[in-house]
């Protein structure tokens, strides 16, 4: 069986553990849930007939007062981007944790995920926002915890992405 590391990198309360916990465990809590150093899950795929056993670290959430710390980038096979669509500055935060990634763990595959789509009403993202993203041209996918949509095709994309790269 192959095996791969999967980082949740964002910002803060961006919605990384509610993400890792519906793809795992089909589930969705409304309390908020702190994520201290970091956590790690497990789930075994089966990914165009490749069995494949994901280690997913939900690694704390970065913002002002704490950065990521690069040990845990150590092995790691890809990663989830994460943003919150309610709050602009996270992708600030994303664009910037992309390049200390980039800097430090090389090219890896990774999707950036606009979270909480569900709140899509709320949302305080433009077209504009994405500008960077899309001309780096960075795969990019609405998802919502609460609801589930887009968090399964996320992980599958990733997963592909990450079996495409040599081990």
């Amino acid at each position: 069986m192959n095996q791969r590391k999967i980082c949740m990198l964002g910002a803060f309360a961006v919605g990384k553990t509610s993400l890792v916990r519906r793809y795992v465990h089909s589930m969705f809590d409304e309390r908020y849930h702190t994520t201290v150093g970091v956590k790690i899950d497990r789930k075994d795929v089966a990914i165009d007939g490749c069995d494949v056993r994901l280690m997913l670290w939900d690694i704390h959430g970065e913002d002002a007062f704490q950065n990521v710390r690069l040990s845990y980038l150590r092995g790691m096979s890809g990663y989830l981007l994460v943003a919150d669509g309610t709050r602009r500055e996270s992708i600030d935060r994303a664009y910037s944790l992309q390049s200390i990634i980039e800097r430090n763990a090389g090219g890896r595959p990774f999707v950036f995920l606009l979270n909480k789509a569900d709140l899509a009403d709320s949302w305080a993202i433009e077209a504009d926002d994405l500008e960077e993203a899309r001309r780096r041209k960075w795969k990019i996918l609405r998802t919502s915890a609460k609801t589930g949509e887009g968090v399964e095709e996320a992980f599958v994309e990733l997963t592909r992405a990450m079996l495409e790269v040599a081990p």
